[in-house]
């Protein structure tokens, strides 16, 4: 039996002597490479999570219903919101690429490290300011809805529903609808943040501790 075992342990160190050892600087390409592919993915996400909505704007349906904001009485608001929120989403665009050209062009391990952290950190920041406009966007239409004195002009499409209820309850269901809505909106939005951008993160992140280990 011990023979045997014998046998087995010195086939398998022959095994291991014909396998291919990768040295620091091999490994350390691996992981450049993967975290610039990374990188590069969150900027292609974040383009298209930019355009994408902006080819609703297309279709006649959701166009005209961009009138309601200011049947609200909150087109100004809501424009002011909008321009804000475009300024620092291309703020953010940016510092994606940027992040994308400075992880490509480094040849320095630590350098990765410290870049891969402030990529995670840009990403986090940009995450919980969408959600957060997403979450103000709620809050002033909801806010359009309870001052506004002549509710049921500002959706028609709602006719059906209004005919056998007082404007105080109208408003009401209302606001009602919006923020179950929004809560849904939301939940859902960051959900999907966590799926494109989390697992991203979570590879990131693994990058950076086997960064760690080359470097002990």
């Amino acid at each position: 039996m011990m023979d045997e075992l014998e046998l087995l342990k010195r086939d398998w160190q022959k095994r291991e002597e014909q396998l291919p050892r990768l040295s620091y600087g091999d490994i350390y390409q691996m992981l450049w490479k993967k975290s610039s592919s990374i990188v590069k993915w969150i900027l292609i996400i974040s383009l298209l999570e930019f355009a994408l909505p902006h080819l609703l704007y297309l279709i006649p349906g959701v166009s005209e219903s961009f009138e309601t904001y200011e049947k609200l009485g909150i087109k100004r608001v809501s424009t002011l919101i909008w321009i804000g929120s475009y300024l620092v989403t291309f703020y953010f665009i940016y510092q994606f690429y940027k992040r994308y050209r400075e992880i490509s062009t480094l040849d320095d391990a630590k350098k990765l490290m410290q870049k891969i952290i402030r990529t995670r950190r840009t990403v986090k920041h940009y995450v919980i300011f969408s959600l957060s406009m997403l979450f103000l966007t709620c809050i002033v239409i909801m806010i359009g809805i309870y001052f506004n004195d002549n509710l049921m002009a500002a959706f028609p499409a709602a006719s059906d529903a209004k005919r056998n209820m007082s404007p105080e309850k109208f408003k009401s269901l209302m606001l009602m609808v919006m923020g179950v809505c929004s809560v849904g909106m939301i939940v859902l939005m960051g959900a999907v943040y966590f799926l494109l951008y989390g697992l991203l993160l979570k590879k990131l992140k693994r990058n950076y501790k086997e960064l760690e280990r080359l470097e002990v």
